[in-house]
């Protein structure tokens, strides 16, 4: 299912403008753990990240990733779309980034990070059973795993669903992969039977006119 996956988000990359030069505050990088530019929290979620090592789960285009460098942390991303580690690399040419799935990199890899995040990511559109081992595994003692998407579309249709990504050009053929949708509840749940303590699930609410709010997920690995 890789390069299905990998192709739908190539198309999806490809459409999208990328972050903008500043934001609101002026500021060149910033944290968003929302889809709405300027809302929500920071990566004070992630907690102190001076000198610490972090990765990125599902980077995109590394404007979240370039933020983390900034905070002095040593931050590692990876995607598994060519296209958007291509637009991380043309504007952040000083970043970590890996043209790799979050599983591969994980399970590969050695690294031990102080936090773990992804946003609108790979712990949306990875099966949890999946990753969370491998994300607990990675973590030091205390580290921190934080990732944001979109609460369910539909009430009552949660775990594996399909997700149809928007086509670039009217008319293109619909591009599909697939998602993991759960209440705030069951992901405590789920990151509890994963050895997550600490865990909190909350739905951000959206900013004023919009209607879509940011399910937003944290927990820490026991010491």
């Amino acid at each position: 299912m890789r390069e299905q996956d990998a192709g739908a988000w190539d198309v999806w990359g490809a459409a999208r403008l990328g972050r903008k030069e500043t934001n609101s505050a002026g500021a060149t990088t910033w944290f968003n753990w929302t889809q709405w530019p300027d809302h929500g929290p920071d990566a004070k979620i992630l907690g102190d990240l001076s000198g610490t090592r972090v990765l990125d789960l599902g980077c995109g285009s590394g404007g979240n990733l370039a933020h983390l460098v900034t905070l002095g942390a040593e931050a590692i991303g990876v995607d598994i779309s060519p296209v958007q580690v291509a637009k991380a690399r043309e504007r952040w040419p000083h970043l970590d980034v890996r043209l790799e799935t979050a599983e591969e990199f994980l399970a590969e890899d050695a690294y031990e990070f102080e936090a773990v995040c992804s946003v609108f990511g790979a712990a949306w559109f990875t099966d949890p059973a999946e990753l969370l081992p491998l994300v607990h595994e990675r973590l030091a003692p205390g580290g921190v795993y934080a990732f944001s998407h979109n609460p369910p579309a539909l009430e009552g249709c949660y775990g594996p669903q399909a997700s149809q990504l928007p086509s670039p050009e009217q008319g293109a053929e619909p591009q599909y992969v697939k998602r993991w949708d759960y209440r705030p509840d069951r992901w405590t749940e789920i990151l509890q039977q994963a050895g997550f303590t600490e865990v909190t699930a909350e739905v951000i609410a959206p900013p004023e006119g919009k209607r879509t709010g940011t399910l937003l997920v944290r927990g820490v690995r026991a010491r």
